[in-house]
């Protein structure tokens, strides 16, 4: 076999690697021989020294050599293999809680280890808990590491060293310099942008030599890493830009709306619209009118009026003849959707239809019906409108809000409801999570993108307090106060902990707690381990205001509005990202009375913790925060990092590199134009098929 030719040989082809193996090597992405190339490290730790025994130091992480001079395995709460070193400077204890029998046979007396951990102080001795070790041969004892070694990805059951040993094989392969096809970037991208070329990126990365800059690596910034992080962000970007051409090969009805009907739907409003929802109605209006799908993302604060600008897009698709269907994240925000819908176009004898879970049978089997006809329709639903028995006869307009709580499949599941027809729906998606300039450029390349950076007129700043938590007792009168004025409190408890069993037991204590103290106020309860209905029963009695006080986690929703809601306690605010707190705050602030945030803290706070908490207290600018919680925190906390939208990157970071985004847009381009030959197999080298469609 040539050594050409074994890069793309799969993976089970290599010595060593049978069945278990290959699947656990899959769990990674790892197909091919090829694959191992590009399962690249994220740290790197420098074997090429051992340190003398007795210069080791609590917290530090060194490798150490030394003779077994006690093997034992002792009993207690857990059982563990104590092996005691010693190499003439001092003596350090290796302790295990996993062992085989036959790790305990070969630790055994007089035997030559070679370790690496951290160094911890235990009962008077230097200890290391799962050190990686290896038996070294006395001939061996002075030969070390030639390069820093690789720290990969794991998954369980594949250790560092059996994927050192097969990274070790695919790097070996790339000394045959046949392997040029490997190349993807052309020589005038490479020359352009200064990038190294991906065999030396490659083998520099996998094994960086003695006398590499650590640093560099350590902080993603060498050269060669650069040159693969240009690459996996050029194929996410190429990506969206195919998807993007896909669709716009597509044709679409063009929509429009005459002048007359636009001023009779904008004169009924109780408000007038800003500069800023005028813009982007204009943006809206034009990409209607073409013939191709529309692609656009509107990005507006809590509060800025996007809502109105959907339902004008809208009265765009009925006025042609076709239908909407909007999509909303929860049952909660479908139905208010519905009510404002329902309100505005009343007069304009324009059907509005809700489809939810709750819909009794009969009910839904005539919605449908009206769905399935060619009847001009706007139909406002969740998940249920994904639903195969749902079929639009006419489907002109989707518009989607929140996107990115919408999982990939079902984005595409609705967009081929209306692909049935010679034409394709135009797409309109909304989100109210400011997101910064960086990840719009990456994450949302296929899409045309609308800001509404004004909040309307008269729309009160909420002013933010930050607040000790030892003044609880003066936050509780004055939440009586505010309940007996008639306004409404929420009081949102945050935990470190993810478990939703652990913050709805806090929100359940806190709830009891202030039942105790504010006996005369209407308390209500909401938390994640609530059922669907049962939270969507308390936030409607939240919104009917027979609830004064809601105790909530964070699970309450964006864009749920209760206007009468003027005063937010946000416990252990310290805890949450400027994002989150953000989206919380919110939640009030839509009414006519001044509003506030009181940031409710644990002393004593850490430098984040209080530049997090003076940053919510300086600005409500969702779009400056955004910002902010990018520089304080990485862009994976921006939408959650539960969400689908942003890409999973392995090599780029896009707080890191985002100073490479201009540069491969320029690339993209010329890709494109000059090598589309090239453009399949960038993206196949860096994106899963799941990882293609993440912004649909």
């Amino acid at each position: 076999m040539n050594k050409s030719s074994k890069l793309s040989l799969s993976i089970d082809r290599l010595p060593g690697v049978g069945d278990k193996l290959k699947q656990k090597l899959q769990r990674l992405g790892i197909e091919k021989v090829q694959d191992l190339l590009f399962l690249l490290p994220n740290r790197y730790i420098d074997r090429t020294h051992l340190t003398p025994i007795g210069a080791l130091r609590p917290g530090q992480t060194a490798l150490a050599q030394g003779n077994i001079e006690l093997s034992q395995v002792k009993f207690g709460k857990r059982r563990s293999l104590l092996c005691r070193l010693s190499d003439g400077t001092g003596a350090l204890q290796l302790r295990f809680f996993y062992f085989s029998k036959q790790q305990q046979a070969k630790l055994t007396r007089d035997a030559l280890v070679r370790c690496w951990g951290t160094a911890r102080r235990s009962g008077g001795i230097l200890e290391m808990v799962h050190p990686e070790y290896q038996h070294i041969v006395p001939e061996q004892a002075d030969v070390v590491e030639q390069t820093l070694t690789p720290v990969y990805p794991a998954t369980e059951g594949l250790t560092q060293a059996r994927l050192r040993r097969l990274t070790d094989q695919a790097v070996r392969s790339l000394a045959n310099e046949a392997q040029r096809p490997l190349e993807l970037l052309p020589e005038e991208i490479r020359r352009d942008f200064t990038l190294p070329d991906l065999l030396t990126a490659l083998r520099y990365v996998h094994r960086p030599p003695p006398d590499a800059d650590t640093e560099a690596l350590l902080a993603g910034n060498h050269p060669a890493q650069q040159r693969l992080a240009f690459e996996e962000l050029l194929a996410h970007h190429l990506s969206l830009l195919s998807f993007r051409r896909k669709i716009h090969r597509h044709s679409a009805a063009p929509l429009t709306l005459t002048a007359q009907r636009k001023r009779d739907f904008i004169r009924q409003l109780p408000f007038e619209l800003t500069p800023a929802q005028t813009r982007v109605l204009k943006d809206l209006e034009r990409d209607l009118a073409g013939h191709t799908p529309m692609l656009r993302l509107v990005q507006g604060d809590v509060g800025s009026g996007k809502t109105v600008l959907a339902a004008l897009a809208a009265l765009h698709a009925i006025d042609s003849g076709y239908q909407a269907a909007i999509m909303a994240p929860t049952e909660l925000l479908a139905e208010q959707h519905y009510q404002n819908f329902s309100n505005w176009f009343s007069k304009l004898g324009v059907a509005v239809t809700l489809l939810t879970g709750k819909i009794k049978a009969a009910d839904r089997k005539n919605r449908l019906r009206d769905f399935a006809g060619s009847t001009p329709v706007i139909a406002i639903g969740t998940h249920a409108l994904f639903q195969e028995q749902v079929v639009f006869g006419r489907l002109g307009l989707i518009i989607v809000d929140e996107q990115h709580r919408f999982g990939v499949h079902q984005r595409l599941a609705l967009l081929e409801k209306g692909a049935a027809l010679a034409t394709f729906p135009h797409q309109l998606i909304m989100t109210a999570t400011p997101i910064p300039r960086t990840i719009t450029m990456t994450v949302f390349a296929d899409l045309d993108i609308s800001v509404i950076d004004a909040l309307p007129p008269g729309r009160l700043p909420v002013n933010t307090v930050v607040l000790a938590n030892d003044k609880r007792p003066e936050l509780i009168a004055r939440i009586a106060e505010v309940c007996r004025q008639g306004r409404q409190v929420y009081w949102i408890c945050t935990l470190i902990e993810e478990s939703d069993a652990i913050q709805s037991q806090a929100a359940t204590d806190t709830y009891d707690n202030l039942r105790t103290l504010l006996p005369d106020l209407r308390i209500g309860l909401i938390h994640g381990k609530m059922k669907s209905l049962e939270k969507d029963r308390v936030m409607t009695a939240y919104k009917a205001a027979t609830i004064d006080l809601l105790v909530a986690t964070t699970v309450i929703e964006v864009g749920v509005d209760v206007p009468a809601a003027s005063l937010m306690v946000i416990e252990n605010a310290e805890r949450l990202g400027l994002s989150q707190l953000h989206q919380l705050r919110g939640r009030i602030g839509r009414g006519q009375e001044r509003s506030d945030c009181i940031l409710l803290y644990q002393p004593p706070l850490s430098d984040l913790a209080m530049t997090r908490l003076a940053i919510m207290r300086s600005t409500t600018d969702g779009f400056e925060i955004a910002n902010k919680d990018m520089e304080l925190r990485g862009p994976g906390e921006i939408l959650g990092t539960r969400q689908s939208g942003l890409p999973e990157l392995r090599v780029a970071d896009l707080l890191r590199d985002a100073g490479l985004i201009p540069a491969v847009q320029r690339a993209a381009r010329l890709i494109q134009e000059q090598y589309p030959d090239r453009v399949e197999a960038l993206i196949s080298r860096w994106l899963t098929d799941r990882q293609r469609y993440g912004n649909v």
